[in-house]
């Protein structure tokens, strides 16, 4: 599908706040949290705001590269966890959006006990997700604020 067949979901920095905001709201019922777990790079800003909202000062990150553009190719680890995260219980994890699913499955393999949150997501990896906010359709494309 090319960029101008997807249709377009536009997320200000207000209303990425907003959402993730509820997300962190939603979170707050499941806790209390040992920590959290940043996907870089989307999830960077949520996980931000999250951590905020739930007083959550330890803080790792799973860096892993998936896209393109606008194209999700083969997911390539660049930097996975710190061993004090074991298998992810009592952690949260954090990312902008479940698309696919790729980067969950992902997620659930190597910390298969956390909880993995996202502010969006997509129909094929909604089943993956724990909490989220928003659904959009597969064929929708988020334009988050940093690419704008």
């Amino acid at each position: 599908m090319t960029k101008s067949e997807h249709k377009r979901f536009p997320v200000s920095w207000a209303d990425l706040h907003r959402d993730t905001r509820a997300l962190a709201w939603r979170l707050m019922e499941r806790g209390p949290w040992n920590g959290l777990v940043a996907i870089t790079r989307g999830g960077l800003a949520p996980a931000a705001i999250v951590a905020r909202e739930l007083n959550i000062r330890t803080i790792e990150t799973l860096c892993i590269a998936s896209y393109e553009g606008q194209q999700q190719g083969a997911l390539q680890v660049l930097k996975p966890v710190a061993s004090f995260v074991g298998d992810g219980a009592g952690f949260v994890v954090v990312d902008d959006l479940v698309d696919t699913g790729a980067t969950a499955r992902l997620i659930r393999q190597r910390l298969p006990a956390a909880h993995l949150a996202t502010v969006y997501a997509k129909p094929a990896g909604r089943p993956l997700v724990d909490t989220f906010i928003t659904e959009v359709s597969q064929d929708t494309w988020i334009d988050f604020p940093w690419d704008l």
